[in-house]
């Protein structure tokens, strides 16, 4: 392979800037820049020179030796004064190497990947942590990179190549009297992943909101007030108010953090019999974010007024406090804490049932590798006539779970998923 580097930091000046080499010349590179390189597991402080031997800064260099390390191969970390400057100059002279290349987008997880460092679900944890902007979405992804969704994929792998073996072992002894039924081991086996799948199954939908963020839409007449409180709940004027009905007319979004959950809250237009084609298309638009979000808050004393239907979990609210003296108002800020509240809350019991599969791809691979399970089970309690078809069931079953993990079949995968990470990472 060959020896690559970037800049892991961010772009741009800083107080430092980390520029990783990983691969087999990683030593030498660092003897070229350096004149030697730091002990086993060591560092050292050294002056970085060009080809020229021209100084280009004073850097702490970090030595990690394969396969120990976060790519498995051997890698030096050079932490520089977070100069743009400096980082310019540094990066030239390596790329000026022939040795060396600049890494691709993700290559350094890539390379973790293919050297057994990671699996698959692990790299779609550190995306997902590299990306996480609230405590919920930091400590879902972090579960994940520490292989707990690794951990179980593993455990029902091992169930179904138990299963697999018992049915298998039936088969290679047909023509002889086989002592033991496997029957009931297997269904329990059996039972007991189709239980598992079923429960992350059905958290993999919280588990994905939780790492896209949850919608809450406001909804209600014209003139009930939802932009003023979308205003009074983002705590700053990102919708235009006025007294004058029909004033919002496209969705309007707000991203914010409520107790660790990412939640982007909308405003739309009132629900009426539009007055014009603008307005109207603002409607069609309103009802079509109101049904799809997680959750809608009725800002009206008459929610069968509208043709929407409250759901179960959702929040009804009275308008115009400031003037009726019950429910919420944006404009004093009577019963927006509360509201704020019952929203906060409700989200949060929504997402005590999330699992560990994170992406619509962990969602697809259980599902299917359930509705094998399903066809498995009457076949088995068939008896040993359909073992053959069952042989066969649970080994496509199985590849359906490695795939889940990075095992089998997931080259077309890679480059969608690594494309979204940084150079250096």
């Amino acid at each position: 392979m060959n020896t690559i580097f970037a800049l892991a930091s961010a772009q741009g000046r800083s107080g430092v800037a980390v520029v990783r080499i990983s691969g087999p010349d990683a030593h030498e590179m660092c003897m070229t820049l350096c004149g030697r390189i730091p002990e086993t597991k060591g560092m050292m402080l050294s002056v970085v020179k060009d080809a020229s031997g021209a100084a280009l800064d004073q850097a702490l260099v970090l030595r990690f030796d394969g396969p120990a390390s976060f790519t498995g191969e051997d890698i030096i970390e050079l932490h520089l004064h977070g100069s743009i400057a400096v980082v310019q100059a540094v990066l030239k002279a390596l790329g000026d190497d022939p040795r060396m290349r600049l890494a691709e987008p993700g290559e350094f997880t890539r390379r973790a990947l293919e050297n057994g460092k990671m699996d698959l679900a692990q790299v779609e944890g550190l995306a997902d942590l590299i990306e996480s902007e609230t405590e919920a979405q930091r400590a879902q992804a972090l579960r994940v990179v520490s292989g707990e969704l690794g951990t179980l994929v593993e455990n029902w792998r091992a169930h179904l190549i138990r299963a697999a073996a018992l049915i298998e072992a039936t088969i290679d002894f047909a023509d002889e009297d086989v002592p033991v039924d496997v029957s009931p081991e297997v269904m329990e086996l059996l039972g007991m992943l189709s239980s598992d799948l079923g429960r992350q199954i059905s958290g993999s939908k919280m588990a994905e909101r939780i790492r896209s963020g949850f919608e809450v839409a406001i909804v209600g007449a014209p003139n009930a007030g939802k932009s003023t409180l979308l205003n009074a709940l983002a705590g700053r004027d990102v919708a235009i108010t006025s007294e004058h009905a029909g004033t919002t007319r496209d969705v309007i979004e707000v991203r914010m953090d409520l107790d660790g959950l990412a939640v982007t809250v909308l405003d739309t237009a009132g629900l009426r019999v539009g007055q014009d084609e603008v307005e109207s298309m603002g409607i069609e638009r309103a009802l079509s974010r109101a049904n799809t979000a997680d959750l809608r808050v009725f800002l009206t004393d008459d929610p069968e007024s509208f043709d929407l239907e409250v759901r179960d979990g959702d929040i009804v609210v009275s308008p115009k406090a400031d003037i009726t003296g019950k429910g919420v108002s944006g404009l004093t800020g009577q019963g927006v804490p509360d509201l704020l509240n019952s929203i906060t809350q409700t989200l949060i019991k929504r997402s005590s049932s999330a699992g560990l599969a994170t992406h619509e791809r962990h969602r697809v691979a259980m599902i299917a590798t359930l509705e094998v399970l399903d066809r498995v089970v009457p076949l088995v309690s068939s008896g040993p006539e359909h073992y053959d078809i069952c042989a066969e069931e649970l080994r496509s079953a199985t590849r359906l779970i490695e795939a889940l993990v990075g095992r089998i079949d997931v080259e077309n995968l890679l480059d969608e998923i690594f494309s979204s990470f940084c150079l250096g990472k």
